[in-house]
């Protein structure tokens, strides 16, 4: 398939900028054979008792900071991934590309350009990157949101549920954020079971699929860590007769993942998975996300769920009753009919 196949026209008034007042305020477009429209507070009622929802609980580290060259110039970092030894891979902004051995400055922190790693380079800071991002960086808001990050972005770019000592995201999981603690709750004594994976989402998510044909594109690499725990819980949910809903395509990728194995157990490390038309899913029966950006991969997951030509009327629908898209916008909750 080409890419331009997965072209649609996104009006910018339709991109969320901020988040709504309520989380769980997000209108709900709903696909099960037929479509339906609701709102995010009500998404349990599709659900049954014994049903289980796999939730990412990573957490964003404040990973944009600003700073200079030597000579002055203006010097832009988004961290795409720490590294060991106080190393960590980078998108770097700036007049001219830095060379190896260049210095940079971050306020009183130094930092040493080490080299090139295709898109990204290696950078070197003398402590800990952690420490220094946490200290001086800001919350790294998608591109296509053309405002600078606020004291709201700080709570609101992140879920209620995440796990902050992981902080290892640099964008966050979006369909988790129309979840508040009451919701949590509901989902609960409707006895309806939640279970954690990890994937740490780097600042490829939001890379467009440039190749002519998406089966030539390479899909960034992201680390995923899925316990033996929730790989019983999703084996027996499933022997059941119940249904798996992945939060968020980073969820669905990393179950996915997992279970592209004979016989999963668990799993650790980095994945490439690209999921695209044809693909044939293993493990989930619905999926929890937002409308993503024209040309992307994740639209390319969405039409290998549900179908190319239903995602493709899903998005023309959404655009026409104006629905608010991407990261801060509203949500679908669509179950797999793979065609």
């Amino acid at each position: 398939m080409k890419t331009d196949d997965f072209d649609y026209e996104l009006p910018k008034e339709l991109i969320a900028e901020y988040p709504l007042k309520d989380r769980t305020g997000s209108r709900l477009l709903i696909f099960n054979k037929t479509i339906r429209h609701s709102f995010f507070s009500k998404i349990t009622e599709n659900f049954k008792k014994g049903d289980l929802l796999i939730v990412n609980n990573t957490s964003v580290i404040p990973a944009r900071i600003f700073g200079n060259k030597a000579t002055g110039g203006f010097v832009e970092i988004l961290l795409e991934r720490i590294l060991e030894n106080n190393r960590a891979l980078v998108q770097l902004r700036s007049g001219n590309s830095p060379k190896e051995g260049t210095k940079l400055y971050f306020g009183e922190h130094e930092v040493i350009c080490e080299g090139r790693q295709e898109n990204f380079f290696i950078i070197k800071f003398q402590d800990s990157p952690h420490i220094i991002f946490n200290k001086i960086g800001h919350i790294p808001l998608p591109p296509y949101i053309k405002r600078k990050d606020e004291k709201l972005d700080k709570e609101r770019y992140g879920t209620v549920y995440q796990n902050e000592e992981l902080q290892d995201s640099v964008a966050a999981p979006t369909a988790g954020l129309h979840f508040d603690k009451d919701l949590l709750s509901e989902l609960n004594n409707r006895g309806i079971q939640l279970a954690n994976i990890n994937l740490s989402v780097g600042a490829g998510t939001f890379q467009p699929v440039k190749s002519e044909y998406i089966e030539d594109h390479i899909i960034h690499k992201e680390f995923i860590e899925v316990k033996k725990s929730v790989v019983e819980k999703i084996i027996q949910t499933r022997s059941a007769g119940n249904k798996v809903i992945a939060v968020g395509t980073t969820a669905l990728r990393a179950i996915e993942t997992t279970f592209s194995e004979d016989n999963p157990t668990s799993f650790q490390g980095d994945t490439n998975l690209f999921i695209y038309p044809g693909y044939k899913f293993k493990a989930v029966d619905m999926l929890i996300t937002n409308f993503h950006l024209p040309k992307s991969s994740l639209l390319m997951l969405v039409a290998a769920f549900i179908g190319f030509e239903n995602m493709k009327h899903i998005y023309k629908l959404a655009v026409s009753k104006k629905y608010r898209f991407l990261s801060y916008g509203d949500a679908m909750l669509l179950s797999k009919n793979e065609i």
